[in-house]
């Protein structure tokens, strides 16, 4: 199978750590591959068939013609539903692709240009365009990757789940592993996934964030507990994950401005920290960051950072902060 795995941008490198198989292509956002079975992937968003790759996609409307006869030998009877994207500056619109797609797909397929959501049981469809070339994939899933089954409970400031299994893979969860200001609790369920043999402990000063983490994960510890004041010994942690309140969503409450001092307390010798973060962060109370990921995230440029006692320098890919 010819695959294609949607992510954020920003995490397509390690999704294709995480996808291991031979990496065909990567794009804006998208990992193509091989596999003879459709793998089973956390920090991916999405994950698609490839089924037509469209080159010569020009920037005005005939291109249109061309992706709907790119189409065509697709044609089904099942309902289907389409979403389209595209880089740089086109005469058309993103519906305008889908219906030109779609329409060849199948006569039973819905449009998203009136902004109804497709009825269920509809077969997704992704067309994505970057320069001239576009590629026409399938979703092999009912329902995206990113929406995990667990998620019975959620807060406002909720992570992404992908995002969180990236920040869980960098970290490389054991011992002890904290979530000071957990939330629902997306980080350390991600964690637990990835190596169910640590010990999770996940922190908030919020009770209603607490009774969400514990419907998502009964089995894990929740504690409310203010970040200022961690109820942990000294060098006790091992693994922190944390996705502190940014002050959009969530307000910074109790003694949230003693995060980072309460941290470097808790955190043992040769211990790591990641945290996703919307100001730059370099050194502070003897931690230093080692790693930075920018992130592109529902309109908004948080960076991953991993983070560990003064032992070496910055690196970053992308850019530094």
């Amino acid at each position: 199978m010819f695959l294609l795995a949607r992510t954020i941008r920003g995490l397509e490198d390690l999704a294709c750590a995480e996808i291991g198989s031979p990496v065909a292509r990567v794009r804006h956002r998208e990992v193509w591959f091989e596999a003879a079975r459709p793998p089973g992937l956390r920090i991916a968003d999405d994950l698609f068939e490839i089924m037509a790759v469209v080159r010569d996609v020009g920037p005005h409307r005939t291109a249109l013609t061309r992706l709907g006869e790119a189409a065509a030998p697709l044609r089904s009877g099942e309902a289907v539903d389409v979403t389209a994207s595209f880089l740089g500056r086109r005469t058309y619109n993103r519906y305008d692709v889908e219906d030109a797609v779609g329409t060849r797909l199948s006569p039973a397929y819905h449009s998203r240009r009136s902004g109804h959501r497709p009825p269920p049981g509809t077969t997704s469809w992704r067309v994505t365009i970057e320069g001239d070339e576009a590629v026409i994939a399938r979703r092999l899933g009912e329902r995206p990757l990113h929406r995990r089954p667990y998620k019975t409970g959620s807060v406002p400031g909720s992570l992404h789940p992908p995002v969180a299994a990236a920040m869980a893979r960098l970290a490389g969860p054991r011992g002890v592993v904290l979530d000071p200001c957990c939330g629902a609790g997306t980080l350390l369920i991600e964690a637990h996934a990835l190596r169910p043999g640590a010990r999770y402990l996940g922190l908030d000063l919020r009770k209603e964030s607490i009774a969400a983490a514990r419907s998502n994960a009964p089995s894990l510890a929740w504690l409310a507990s203010d970040a200022g004041r961690l109820p942990v010994a000294t060098g006790g942690v091992d693994r922190v994950l944390v996705n502190p309140p940014w002050n959009r969503q969530v307000p910074g409450e109790g003694l949230i401005a003693g995060l980072w001092r309460e941290l470097a307390r808790v955190l043992a010798p040769g211990g790591r920290i990641v945290a996703l973060l919307h100001e730059p962060f370099r050194e502070r109370y003897g931690l230093r960051a080692v790693r930075a990921l920018p992130l592109s995230l529902a309109g908004s440029h948080p960076t991953i950072y991993e983070i560990q006692p003064r032992t070496s320098s910055l690196t970053s890919r992308g850019r530094s902060r």
